[in-house]
This record gives C-alpha cells, structure tokens and sequence, in this order.
C-alpha cells in the first residue's frame, strides 16, 4: 500500500482515485473548488441540474465504458441520433452525412469528392503519426483542397486559436475527425452518447465510489505546494494543511505546475511552461423554443463571433431548450474582461439570427462559465514537447489534459490516463501517454 495524494478532482483525478483505490492504496484527493468533477461538474440552472461545460460521448470511448461498468452504472449509457449543420449567409445547411454532402450548395462537385473522401479516410485511421509535423491546414487544404479550407474551416479555427489558427497540428484535428466520424449508427446516421442525467450521475458514481473504498475527498482545499526530500515525494501541502505522500499525481492544469512543484529540475519546469493554453467563455441560455434541429452547428458567418452552438437538448432531453455557446480566446483578448451581461446580450443575439422566430421572452435563464485553461495549443510536433507523465521527482506523476493528445478534451482520455497512472504507483510500470487506435 503506498500513501497516495491526488490533485485535482476532475474527472481524471477521481478516475485515479478510483483505480488507485482499487489497487489497495491509501488516497487522499485535495481540490481547490467547492465541488468535485472540475469541467464534468454540474450547477443549479434555475431548477435544472446541468453541466457546467458540454460533454458528449463517441461510440469509440471504450475507456469511459469500462469505467462505468466498473461504478456500475453502465446501463445508463443513452444513445441518440444527432445532426449538425453549417451556419453562413444567414442560413443553416445541413451537414455530417453522404446525402447533405452530395445535396449542399457550400461546395462544388470537385470540393465535395475531395473533401468526402479525406473524411472518411480520416474517419478509418488507426495512426497519425505521418501527420504529427504538419499543420491542420495544410493537411487540409492538401487533402481537400484550399477553397474547402476557405469555406469551412477557416472561420472556425481563428474562433478557436485567433493567432494561432495556422499552427494547429494535423493529427490533433484528424483524430476528432476520426471520433465522430466512428460514432454511426449507419453511414447515413450519426448516433452520439451521454450519461442518464448529466455527467453528474459519473462523478457522484466516482466520489461515491472513492469514499466507499475508504478514500478521502477534501474540497475547497487548494493545493499550495509538492513536498519533497532527497528527490522523492513526502507529502502536499493543500488548504493549510499537510498531507503526507509516497505518490503524487497532479491533474490540475501544467502551468501551474513549476509554482506547484518547485523542486522540479529547471529543464521540467521551462517544459510545463512552453505548453501554452486558450481559454472559453461558455455561456448557456435556456430557452423556451428550440434554435435548431440540430445538435451542432458550426459558424462560419462573419457577423457571429462564436465557432459553434451546441444545442445540448437536442441530445440529452431536458424540459426546456438548451443552448451552449463558446467563446474559445486568448485571455489577453479584450473580450474576455467583458461583463456576462453583455455576453449573454451578445450571444442571444447570435441565436436570433440562426432562429428569427426567437423573441426575447423565449430566454428563460442564461449563466456565463469561464475557464481560464481550457483548450492546450497543439501545434505541429507537440508530441515531442508533452513531457513523461512520470516526473525526474520519485513518486510524482503530473498530467492534465494536453497529455491526452492527439485526442482532444473528453472523459475518456481522462480515464484512460488515470488508469495508467495507478498502474504505476509504488512502481517503474511506465505510464504510456499515448493512446492505442483499432
């Protein structure tokens, strides 16, 4: 049994727990917020118990399966039937599936061939690593083309990365690609997942868990510092308190790491410091009539400063319509000092112009969410620059959601990585980092 601190109570940070649990170790996990389930965590939306930021589930998340079965809630795993669509030119079109590609007026004959067939290749991969030094828009424009870059992509990644939007990496792209293209219930039908009653119903299975194997959870504890001695771990000091610790695992977002940590060698810290990271306004609207049919819709009409709307209860049912919107930026954006009064203003009117038939009175309730390290910058060759999750301190693993790539943001990167950091607990088991394709 080896003493065991967790940083973060996130999903990945309850998800370690769990297995560290399972593997007989003692654990306590330390978090700064009031609640546990970081961006899984839901609010009180005027009567409706809702995520704090939008999650939805693939069918190829095998890792978030095996971790529900084990809570015992995998027969609450819900499928259903989504669209999307395309928003420019004060209209919506149709997207995701052969028919609305060979139908829709966005591109000619020659784009719609070009870019089918990157998609669906793209969407049969089972490596990426000939793409990890090339650029998301040069893997684009050479499969598709530059005119199906122009029409739909471009919009989208300056909403996303703003500066930055050259200098994404291809294989992070192509693997959300590959995602959602594998979530089918058909070739004709995207089928896309949640949990019966929010992402919610995984984090109390999670907690409830830990605290049943004897776990300890300490919310609104913020970690202050590592402790170590001799090169090795003995404990974290949180909320005014010391924890004493064989093993450590941070979860909470690497730039906080070299502060965290200072006993770090220079070389870890400069590392954790170069991973740079946009952050999200998320604002949610809950309205009386739907926006859309769709569940998602990009954006790609320049009079909406938004990349997509996501109309959450066109997947998960809810009473009323629910709409999220988010605003990805740098934090040095002007925008992000802007009140939530004039970002709930702003956004509704966004929605107006996708549903004219929208009044005011449709608005029901909205909330504003921010969070300040939301999305990691993956430029091309970001592989080589995620360092080991296993630290050249003994005993300490740190780990946070760039180190999912090339997968994105998502509950099942998280379990996975959790998984393998109490696999290495009190042990050399090297953590491996990057995930398997079949």
């Amino acid at each position: 049994m080896t003493k065991t601190v967790i940083i973060g109570a996130g999903a990945m940070g309850l998800a370690a727990a769990h297995y560290a649990l399972k593997l007989g170790h003692e654990v306590d996990v330390i978090e700064a917020d009031a609640v546990a389930g970081g961006m899984a965590a839901h609010f009180d939306f005027d009567g409706l118990s809702i995520e704090r930021f939008y999650h939805f589930v693939c069918k190829p998340d095998a890792p978030t399966f095996a971790l529900m079965d084990e809570l015992g809630i995998g027969h609450l795993m819900r499928w259903r039937t989504t669209t999307m669509a395309y928003f420019t030119r004060d209209r919506l079109h149709k997207w995701g599936d052969p028919i609305s590609l060979v139908t829709t007026g966005l591109l000619n004959p020659i784009e719609k061939l070009r870019y089918g067939l990157q998609m669906f290749l793209t969407s049969r991969r089972r490596n990426f690593d000939d793409l990890e030094n090339l650029s998301a828009r040069n893997w684009i424009e050479r499969g598709s083309g530059a005119s199906v870059y122009e029409k739909l992509w471009r919009r989208l990644m300056e909403l996303k990365f703003f500066q930055y939007a050259d200098d994404i990496s291809a294989a992070w792209i192509a693997t959300r690609v590959r995602r959602v293209g594998r979530s089918r219930r058909s070739l004709l039908q995207e089928e896309l997942g949640y949990v019966e009653g929010g992402s919610e119903t995984l984090v109390k299975a999670l907690t409830g868990s830990i605290l049943a194997q004897g776990g300890r959870i300490h919310l609104a504890t913020p970690a202050e510092q590592v402790l170590t001695q001799d090169g090795a771990v003995t404990g974290v000091r949180a909320g005014g308190r010391l924890f004493e610790a064989q093993a450590v695992i941070s979860t909470v977002p690497t730039p906080f790491v070299a502060s965290l940590v200072p006993d770090l060698p220079e070389a870890s810290k400069a590392a954790y410091a170069a991973i740079r990271n946009i952050g999200v306004i998320c604002v949610v609207h809950k309205l009386k009539q739907s926006v859309s049919p769709h569940f998602w819709v990009n954006i790609v009409d320049p009079a909406i400063e938004v990349p997509g709307v996501i109309e959450y209860s066109n997947l998960r049912p809810t009473p009323q319509t629910v709409v999220y919107l988010p605003y990805y930026m740098p934090t040095d954006h002007p925008k992000w000092s802007w009140s939530d009064e004039a970002l709930i203003e702003e956004s509704f009117g966004y929605l107006r112009r996708i549903n004219p038939n929208l009044a005011d009175s449709d608005r029901l309730a909205s909330r504003v969410g921010r969070l300040r390290y939301a999305q990691p910058l993956c430029e091309p060759g970001f592989a080589a620059r995620i360092p080991p999750i296993r630290t050249p301190i003994s005993g300490l693993q740190v780990a946070d959601t760039c180190f999912y790539y090339p997968e994105d943001r998502g509950v099942s990167e998280g379990a996975r990585i959790a998984r393998e950091m109490a696999l290495a607990i009190g042990t050399d088991h090297p953590p491996r980092r990057e995930p398997v394709y079949t």
